[in-house]
């Protein structure tokens, strides 16, 4: 059992089955009293982009992936819901080598052809995560 578990989330169209099956993964893994961590990594917007955007539009977007995050969390005994800025792989691995969590479960997404088994995010955390990875397929 694990006392320290970090499940990435990704929200994208249709992710709401993979959130789901992650959080219930991460709990039925889960020791007594351990801490869930749902972490979701915002990228930043390029710069040409954000003039096309209406002003506070990154307020908002974060404050309602704080919401749904928390929301996703309070389902959870020893639920926490956190949104981080940078790059999905690296930061994910950041986050983990700072907080040195037992469990990593995290969600393969549409696969390229770089990648014909994991997504990209998924296979840099499988290669590079210094604890357990739980991968959802």
């Amino acid at each position: 059992m694990y006392k320290n578990i970090l499940v990435p989330v990704a929200f994208e169209d249709g992710n709401d089955a993979k959130v789901k099956q992650a959080s219930e993964v991460a709990r039925s893994l889960a020791a007594e009293g351990a801490r869930i961590t749902f972490l979701h990594v915002m990228e930043q917007i390029p710069g040409y982009a954000i003039s096309y955007l209406p002003a506070g539009y990154s307020a908002q977007v974060r404050q309602a992936i704080e919401d749904e995050l928390e929301g996703i969390a309070a389902q959870v005994e020893g639920g926490v819901g956190l949104v981080v800025d940078g790059h999905s792989g690296r930061t994910i691995l950041d986050w983990a080598e700072t907080n040195s969590p037992d469990l990593i479960v995290v969600a393969s997404h549409r696969p390229g052809m770089q990648d014909l088994l994991l997504g990209s995010t998924a296979t840099q955390v499988v290669r590079h995560a210094s604890c357990a990875v739980f991968v959802l397929r």
